[in-house]
């Protein structure tokens, strides 16, 4: 069992003033929000030594993130808010200059916190600001204003509310579009990512400059297209696990963290997420690492089917512009 956070390797981000960042997070996207079990969830996290919390504010986790948080702090789990890091998102209906900082003020009081570690723009998409719909009509895609948005986001950060910023879902198109203007760079950008959608371009792109990236369904699991999770599936995967005495999902995050890589795993289960952990003392064999190479390449989170209804039409932004799928 993990006793402290201190096992847990960490990161220093090349921009903001954010704690470094742990190498494995726990994510709380929920498809049936049960705000309890996800309280209980972050809790039962913390006891096993994770100090990185994933949430968004389109999750509808954040209140029960900082529950958790509080509750921890008050029982001795940890000694204060500031060992946690913790990351929330604006939602594609946010994504406009006036509303991003009044957004992350909800975040924060969502949370009861202060400020967060991380702030990311979800998803390179603008939505009509409203409700969240979800999925979106196609007619409430608006254009998004890379350089107004991403100077709320600056604000965030100059204020404290915010110790750095970043992007999430965002291809190297869309970065060059942020870096064209930023006067703060991204610090993060976190994308689908695991042993079968390796992100080679954007891996290399990122690296080249200077943002840390982090893996969201590390382990496939956002297959909500009805295949299967073709990660938990691999024969690949499975034939490294059994030699090695590891389950499928720990070879998996223990090749994301080889690649330099964040992983942001989501598990309820308390076993799991111990087991997640897991991966920081031992290493995979140069024939493991090129089998894994190899494995087909497929991409399960799309904008267009994942964000926005089937029917209707885009008005007013060129659906290809979401989508640059980049092996």
């Amino acid at each position: 069992m993990v006793s402290s956070a201190t096992a847990v390797p960490e990161v220093a981000l090349r921009s903001g003033s954010a704690r470094p960042m742990p190498a494995v997070g726990m994510g709380t996207a929920a498809s049936h929000l049960v705000p309890e079990v996800t309280k209980d969830a972050v809790l039962a996290a913390i006891e096993v030594g994770y100090r990185h919390f994933d949430t968004a504010y389109m999750y509808g986790t954040e209140k029960p993130l900082g529950e958790a948080v509080a509750e921890a702090v008050r029982c001795g789990l940890i000694a204060s808010r500031e060992e946690v890091f913790v990351t929330s998102k604006l939602w594609c209906t946010q994504n406009h200059p006036d509303l991003v900082l009044p957004s992350l003020r909800e975040t924060l009081k969502n949370l009861q916190m202060e400020y967060v570690d991380l702030y990311l723009i979800h998803w390179p998409v603008a939505q009509k600001p409203g409700p969240i719909a979800f999925p979106a009509k196609r007619e409430d895609a608006v254009p998004f204003d890379f350089e107004g948005v991403w100077r709320g986001m600056e604000e965030c950060q100059q204020l404290g509310l915010a110790r750095a910023i970043g992007v999430s879902n965002f291809t190297t198109k869309h970065l060059n579009k942020i870096l064209s203007v930023a006067t703060i760079p991204p610090a993060v950008n976190q994308v689908e990512l695991n042993p079968v959608w390796q992100q080679r371009t954007l891996r290399a792109y990122c690296a080249e400059k200077g943002i840390h990236v982090a893996a969201y369904s590390p382990l496939g699991g956002q297959n909500w297209d009805g295949t299967g999770n073709a990660v938990m599936a691999s024969e690949v995967l499975a034939g490294i696990a059994k030699a090695r005495g590891k389950t499928v999902a720990q070879v998996a995050l223990r090749w994301i963290y080889e690649h330099g890589v964040t992983s942001i795993a989501k598990s309820y289960n308390k076993e799991r997420l111990e087991q997640n952990l897991q991966i920081f003392d031992w290493e995979l064999t140069d024939q493991d690492r090129l089998n894994i190479s190899q494995i087909p390449q497929r991409k399960i989170v799309k904008i267009d089917s994942s964000l926005f209804s089937q029917e209707g039409e885009f008005t007013s932004v060129d659906p290809s512009d979401f989508d640059i799928v980049e092996e």
